[in-house]
């Protein structure tokens, strides 16, 4: 008897840590961009070759691609479909880091879309926000 108490506590044990493991997979952290990340839209075609807001452009060697799940994607799995991202560009002129966002991250506005938007406008790199000042 004593024995089918423990198993039952033990069984009851992992199905709750198991209950809290799946739970916690489900929230997603907020993710923090920085503060010379802009918003763009991409499309790859021919990787490394990019179409950024529709002009030609080009994934630096190295460049990393996270999905909107936070896990790094290579470039041919993005081939053909057209996604909203932040990026930001290396010395080269290259995309060096890209986001994939989702749709919470994508309904974040205003964000700037080019580099001189970002120079005119204020980010609170806590609240992940800009201001137009």
């Amino acid at each position: 008897m004593l024995r089918c108490v423990r198993s039952l506590a033990l069984v009851a044990g992992l199905a709750a840590t198991a209950l809290a493991w799946s739970t916690a997979a489900l929230a997603q952290p907020v993710r923090l961009f920085p503060a010379n990340a802009l918003r763009g839209s991409l499309s790859v075609t021919q990787p490394p070759e990019v179409l950024l807001n529709g002009q030609a452009a080009r994934l630096a060697p190295g460049a990393r691609i996270r999905g909107t799940d936070n896990l790094f994607k290579v470039s041919g799995a993005l081939i053909g479909q057209t996604v909203t991202v932040h990026y930001t560009i290396d010395a080269g002129g290259s995309l060096h880091d890209v986001w994939v966002l989702n749709a919470s991250e994508a309904a974040r506005q205003p964000w700037p879309t080019t580099p001189e938007q970002a120079q005119r406008w204020s980010f609170d790199p806590a609240a992940q926000a800009w201001t137009r000042r």
